[in-house]
């Protein structure tokens, strides 16, 4: 029996164009059927002028523009971007155990902002939104820090972690909003987005 949201989509060729495991897994979750699209080279730059809170969907929406191919009429093609944000400094993804292990203490004790946006187009059109959620870490000792740096991957992460992975589970103490937005895709957001696409 198909899904509700798979039924609607019938005829429609769904492309995620998404190197994220996590974001596969949650689009999966939701009952359709999608393909995998090659992820297109757009450096993930924006103008400085931007609010932070701006960057994902600006992002999203140049990596729909700038993604390889040309869409068919079925086609719809999900681009997304998430950043972490302590107050309004953006932390990108840590190149080494040094920035990973100042980005947890950045985080540490405090609550941050976690923005992902999404863009859905097709040949015939483009909408683009984001949804936001607020995570709360408990105090995070050094020993947990190693821990995780050393045993977990947290360098392509946004923030340099993961709420699902090993130190979510022990250090979030609070999470206002959704926690697949912090997971990289709010699929209750994409479900009626493409509901009504």
């Amino acid at each position: 029996m198909l899904s509700p949201l798979a039924k609607h989509l019938q005829g429609r060729n769904i492309i995620l164009a998404s190197a994220s495991p996590r974001r596969r897994e949650l689009l999966g979750g939701l009952g359709v059927e999608f393909a995998v699209g090659a992820v297109c080279n757009y450096n993930e730059t924006y103008p400085p002028s931007l609010a932070y809170e701006k960057i994902p969907e600006y992002i999203a929406e140049q990596k729909a523009l700038h993604y390889f191919g040309e869409l068919k009429k079925e086609d719809i093609l999900i681009t997304s971007d998430t950043i972490v944000a302590v107050d309004s400094h953006i932390l990108g993804k840590p190149h080494n155990r040094q920035e990973a292990k100042e980005m947890l203490s950045e985080l540490s004790g405090r609550r941050h902002t976690v923005i992902t946006g999404l863009c859905l187009k097709s040949s015939e059109k483009k909408i683009t939104f984001s949804d936001t959620a607020q995570v709360l870490f408990d105090t995070i000792s050094e020993d947990e820090m190693n821990y995780y740096i050393d045993n977990f991957s947290p360098y392509d992460k946004a923030g340099g972690y993961a709420v699902q992975e090993w130190i979510g589970l022990a250090c979030i103490k609070e999470i206002r909003g959704s926690v697949y937005t912090v997971m990289g895709l709010p699929v209750n957001r994409l479900y009626r987005e493409l509901i009504s696409f």
